[in-house]
């Protein structure tokens, strides 16, 4: 069933009063792979009625209001994707289209939506029951945080947003004990996962440096997330505490990872896999079809590039369903009425993570001075990819099911470090799993830049290449591979992009059509980068291209037709017109 997110559907449910009202900044989708229906889900599937607002109009705060008040906590998200991102592009123009918007038209979703929404309900009700934040957006602005739509460090989102708690992370159980508590009537401060503002600083507590040093000062903010993001892991995290006012903001250790059991039971509730009718009507939903009918296998990413979130929000382990789980949802999708026969995806943060993790970080937690993929695989993670090739082999065997396309990305270091059934896995993949084109993510050929994003080197993609085209000729296919680039990355230059465009060139025979100029976003290790001007890891000075104009002609160097100057493509380089000093340098302050 679907949440009801109208009065009329509470009543035919006979519910006079809700006892949590999740309000999203996205439209309505009943999804498995969609954060607000996971936890509307998972808290009806424990006894308690829920509704949902979704994109709620912010001008008169009447559409926050047509559910009611409800008796246990409002829970705000800005979305699946943080507003900013969803609504900027990397040069701070409004985007045009939003995936996740009836009728695909970027007018619905505010700026900083979780505070617009906190806000809105705040206006309406002085004296409500108590608002929490979680989803992305809330969990990476957890703490102090740079922002790169203000240039500035703000303060947490909890204290902008007034709210009384936030849940970050993947917050299944965490929410559970959460409503637990409020039902009780007891004090919901001992939750894992839980943030939330205190007048004193709990005894066992890190302490980090407060806001007003880490926003002042770049080298207290990098202590500071430095001691943040040492204190991820669930198994070695500890209370951390940061001064933010008067106050202390309050992080509780990350919340328990879900064991299989109880991943496979929050995959089997009952998703409709539909946008609710309600907003349906309004229009056609793109990301909708996208996640209709694709199959999420696992949580979490150990593969820890600088620049990506989902170390932080899904965590550094991973987890996985049962195989029996996922071949029940496959029925499922089967079952579906508008299912005709493709599976569109198979996967999760890393699609071949499936299975495969170090049995070290459940006793002991994730390495502090090593990453289990840089700069090269840790034979201690005994990478198998056996496990995943008799889950496509089962999946592809069931009634009803045409083509299983596996689109999430995939580590081809990974495939390369499996000498058991990296090419077994591989060949699998050209055989049954690849529509024409297989997508990788390089991201850049230069070894300076490949270490600040924490990507291997060129060397593993050629020789992946290799093995890729040698496959597909024996199988007789005719197959591309597709590469992911990121332009003006910290560490990247002008003649860095050159040349990057040259590698792509000579060595991969094209030239890549999906490049994205770096975006900055609340706590990675590239925004890190981005705002102090320093390697984090070594405290070496980093160039960085600050300029609109310059960031987006970094990304031209490569994608224009012809690109760069006959000194360009001869391998020199003539003076730059633009230099822009690496932040935190020498004069600065």
């Amino acid at each position: 069933m679907f949440l009801p997110t109208t009065r009329e559907e509470m009543n035919r449910l006979g519910w006079d009063r809700l006892d949590v009202i999740l309000v999203t900044g996205d439209a309505y989708i009943d999804s498995p792979f969609i954060g607000v229906a996971v936890i509307g889900k998972v808290l009806l599937d424990a006894g308690y009625r829920v509704g949902i607002i979704a994109q709620p109009e912010t001008e008169t705060g009447d559409d926050i209001a047509r559910l009611g008040e409800p008796l246990l906590f409002w829970g705000v998200t800005g979305g699946s994707i943080d507003s900013m991102v969803a609504n900027r592009t990397a040069a701070g123009k409004r985007r045009r289209t939003d995936d996740y918007t009836p009728g695909g038209i970027n007018n619905r979703r505010p700026d900083r939506a979780v505070l617009v929404y906190a806000n809105l309900i705040r206006s309406r009700w002085k004296k409500t029951c108590p608002i929490v934040l979680g989803g992305i957006e809330a969990s990476l602005r957890r703490i102090a945080h740079y922002d790169f739509w203000s240039d500035r460090v703000r303060r947490s989102i909890l204290f902008d947003a007034k709210a009384d708690y936030l849940l970050y992370g993947m917050a299944d159980r965490s929410v559970l004990e959460l409503a637990g508590a409020l039902a009780a009537g007891a004090d919901p401060r001992i939750v894992r996962g839980l943030c939330y503002a205190s007048r004193e600083m709990p005894g066992r507590a890190v302490e980090l440096p407060p806001f007003e040093a880490a926003a002042g000062d770049r080298t207290a903010f990098t202590e500071m997330f430095h001691l943040f993001y040492r204190n991820t892991d669930p198994v070695t995290a500890g209370i951390l505490a940061q001064k933010q006012d008067d106050r202390y903001l309050v992080q509780n250790p990350s919340p328990l990872l879900l064991s299989t059991a109880e991943l496979d039971h929050v995959h089997d509730l009952d998703y409709e896999r539909s946008a609710h009718p309600h907003y349906l009507r309004q229009g056609e939903i793109r990301a909708l079809e996208t996640i209709r009918f694709s199959i999420a296998t696992h949580r979490g990413c150990y593969g820890e590039c600088n620049f990506c979130a989902i170390s932080v929000h899904q965590g550094r382990t991973v987890r996985w369903r049962s195989r029996e789980s996922i071949l029940r949802e496959a029925e499922r999708i089967v079952a579906h009425p508008e299912f005709k026969g493709t599976i569109h995806d198979v996967g999760g943060p890393t699609a071949n993570m499936y299975a495969i993790e170090c049995s070290r970080k459940e006793r002991k937690g994730s390495c502090a001075s090593r990453r289990c993929l840089y700069p090269k695989v840790c034979p201690k993670m005994g990478v198998d990819h056996g496990a995943q090739i008799e889950l496509l082999r089962d999946l592809r065997r069931i009634k009803g099911v045409r083509k299983v396309v596996v689109a999430s990305g995939i580590r081809y270091d990974m495939i390369l470090a499996d000498r058991t059934n990296g090419v077994n896995y591989l060949r699998e993949l050209i055989r049954h799993h690849v529509s024409g084109q297989m997508k990788v993510a390089p991201e850049h050929s230069e070894k300076k830049v490949l270490t600040l994003m924490g990507k291997p080197g060129s060397e593993t993609l050629l020789a992946f290449r290799e093995l890729f085209q040698r496959l597909n000729e024996r199988e007789g296919r005719r197959q591309y591979l597709t590469y992911y680039m990121i332009a003006a990355h910290p560490g990247c230059t002008r003649e860095d992009m050159v040349r990057l465009r040259r590698f792509c060139s000579d060595s991969l025979r094209l030239l890549p059509r999906q490049v994205q100029v770096f975006t900055p976003t609340p706590s990675t290790y590239s925004t890190l980068m981005y705002w102090t001007g320093r390697d984090p890891f070594s405290g070496e000075p980093c160039f960085v291209e600050q300029s609109v104009a310059g960031r987006e002609e970094q990304k031209q160097v490569l994608t224009r037709h012809g690109g760069g100057t006959k000194k360009e493509a001869a391998g020199t380089f003539p003076r730059k017109k633009r230099s822009v000093r690496p932040r935190g340098h020498r004069g600065e302050r």
